[in-house]
This record gives C-alpha cells, sequence and structure tokens, in this order.
C-alpha cells in the first residue's frame, strides 16, 4: 500500500547555503569533496576535507579563525579506506585503514580525546561514512550514454537492492515510491544549486575546492549565537555534485533551527525543514523531531540515532542532527 504523506510534508527548495554572518557569532563550514582517477567509478575515490571555526566580532575588525582543519584520504571503488591524514596530524590514524562499515566507532573508541574536544577535526572524519556512501550521486550529469543513473532504477537489481533496505529510513519506509512496491521505482528528485560562496563575503565559507571533473562534496554550516540565556542555531547540511555544464545538482539538503539553554545544554526548541530530498516520503521523517526537545545537545550523536530510529529518520537529517553535539564546544567560543 503506497505512503499517505501528511499535507505540507514536502521540500521547499533549496536554502541560502550562506546567509549574512551575524555579530558575536560562530561559524562552523565544513565540505568533503570527493574526485575519481580519470573520472572512473571503477577508480580510488580522493577525498579532501576542509572545517574551520569563524568568530565574528560586533565591531568593523577582522574576524577571527579558530581553528582550521584538513582531511585527505583515499577509498577503494568499494568505498574502504587505503590512505588517510590530518592537518593537524592525528596519532593512530592507521587503525582507521582497511575499514568501510564500522568507521564510526573505530573513531571513538581510538580518539576518545578528540571526540571529546569536538573539534573541526572531528566533524570531517565522523562525515567519511557519509559522504563516500552519497559519493555516487556525482555520476548522475556524467553518464556517458547520455542517461543518469538515477533513470536506470526499473532494473530489478536495483530494484531488488532497494527492497533490501526496508525501512531503514522515512524515504524506504514499506510502500514507499522509493521502493516500487506499486510499480517502478521514482527517479530522484534532484535541483540544481548555487555555488555556495553566494554574495559578496570572502569569509562565509573556508577556502574551497574547486573543479570541473566530477566531483561530490557534502557540506555543512553551523551558526551559533547567543540571545539572553539561549544559544540560537541555523544549521545547513548539502550533498551534491558537478555537472558537465558547471550547475551544481543537489540531492540531500536540511537545515535547522534550534534552540539551547545555555547553562544546561537542553535543547529548547529545534525544527528540520526539508530544502531538497529524493523522494516524496523523505520529508515525513521531520515529524519525529520534536522528540529532541527536553535533550541533551552535547548527546546527539548517540541520541538522535536511538529518538529518530529506522523510519521515524531520515539518514541525511540524522547526520544534519548529530553534528549539533558539538555546540557547546562551538558556543565556548563567543563571549561570555
Amino acid at each position: 500500500m503506497a505512503v499517505v504523506v501528511p499535507p505540507g510534508i514536502q521540500p521547499i527548495g533549496p536554502a541560502i547555503a550562506s546567509p549574512a554572518r551575524r555579530a558575536e557569532s560562530v561559524r562552523r563550514t565544513s565540505t568533503i569533496d570527493a574526485t575519481w582517477e580519470r573520472d572512473s567509478r571503477d577508480t580510488p575515490m580522493h577525498l579532501l576535507g576542509r572545517s574551520r571555526d569563524l568568530f565574528t566580532p560586533t565591531d568593523d575588525s577582522t574576524p577571527i579563525v579558530v581553528r582550521e582543519d584538513t582531511m585527505r584520504a583515499v577509498a577503494g571503488p568499494d568505498r574502504v579506506l587505503t590512505e588517510i591524514s590530518t592537518t593537524p596530524k592525528l596519532d593512530n590514524l592507521e587503525v582507521l585503514i582497511g575499514l568501510k562499515g564500522g568507521l564510526r566507532a573505530k573513531i571513538v573508541a581510538n580518539f576518545p580525546d578528540l571526540v571529546q574536544e569536538g573539534p573541526p577535526l572531528y566533524l570531517l572524519l565522523d562525515d567519511i561514512s557519509g559522504a563516500t556512501l552519497v559519493s555516487g550521486f556525482a555520476f548522475t550529469h556524467w553518464d556517458p550514454a547520455g542517461v543518469g543513473i538515477f533513470d536506470k532504477e526499473i532494473d530489478p537489481a536495483l530494484k531488488s537492492r532497494k527492497l533490501s533496505m526496508l525501512n531503514i529510513c522515512a524515504g524506504f519506509q514499506e510502500g514507499s515510491s522509493a521502493l516500487g512496491v506499486d510499480g517502478p521505482p521514482a527517479k530522484h528528485s534532484i535541483q540544481p544549486v548555487a555555488n555556495l560562496p553566494i554574495g559578496e563575503d570572502s569569509l562565509a565559507w573556508h577556502e574551497l575546492f574547486e573543479t570541473q571533473k566530477v566531483s561530490a562534496r557534502r557540506a555543512r554550516r553551523i551558526d551559533v549565537w547567543r540571545e539572553g540565556n539561549e544559544w540560537v542555531i541555523d544549521a545547513f547540511f548539502q550533498d551534491s555534485g558537478t555537472s558537465p555544464s558547471g550547475q551544481r545538482i543537489a540531492v540531500h539538503e536540511y537545515t535547522i533551527a534550534a534552540r539551547v539553554d545555555s547553562s544546561t545544554g537542553i535543547v529548547t526548541a529545534i525544527k528540520a525543514i526539508p530544502q531538497v530530498l529524493p523522494f516524496q516520503e523523505c520529508p515525513m521523517a521531520i515529524i519525529a523531531v520534536s522528540r529532541l526537545v527536553g535533550q541533551q545537545i552535547r548527546e546527539f550523536r548517540t541520541l538522535v540515532n536511538e529518538l529518530l530510529p529506522g523510519s521515524d529518520g531520515c539518514t541525511h537529517m540524522n547526520d544534519t542532527l548529530r553534528a549539533l553535539a558539538e555546540v557547546p564546544v562551538i558556543a565556548a567560543q563567543l563571549p561570555k
């Protein structure tokens, strides 16, 4: 039976990725860009991750780069890591080599100080799994036959693979159009988006990687500022890829608006806004986000998947929310 999507639960279109920076705010940005040797999916995937915390003062003085980290990695066509390095240098990174599944748990187990400190580098490492999983989307508009990979979803093998993911998220819940239970699986809904530096603010993002070749990008922006006894959060998440025309195309995009009691770290209000999503059922995940009100934001790395499991959540929305666990770390850089 087909899923009935409640009225008003639908993507509203691309967000403004780079709003004006607020006075006395901290902006954490991160990107992981993936490219392939000879633009072939059968070759190693090269990852370049960059992340930065930027404090914007109240006066006209120069914004302060609080910290800026980088990550470089190589993964095989099977997404298994074969190389990784970071700046600043992180000892014992070789424990991540050979992994695909279990990467996040391995990071938590082997780098507890990094997890506790919550710098930009931890966000980059935690994001490797998700970024590599979605990266194949980059080839959508580069198919040599002129047909995007997601236009081939009537393929029985692909349909069978999708059915094996039944109820892993709202978009793949039983009866969803993505699974094609009542017919051919729905094609991904994708949208053209502007490149990240919008407007004249050269500091809106850290240095960005640019290429005319096949490339995927996972991008995040988390703005935090203080209003009274609360931290206010404006967060942005996007998975996108390049195209031969030069137009960037997004397949996943969320924004999050939230408020947190600055003395306790308890979430007082939170809202997830679906901007760009592949299937009509995906946005239904936002219905359950209110479960996070009253929760400790520093625990979001584990709480989000516990409170928004399976078809109650969305893989990409949950990822957007999980990264808010470091909001107290970001907010600690604000004036008292």
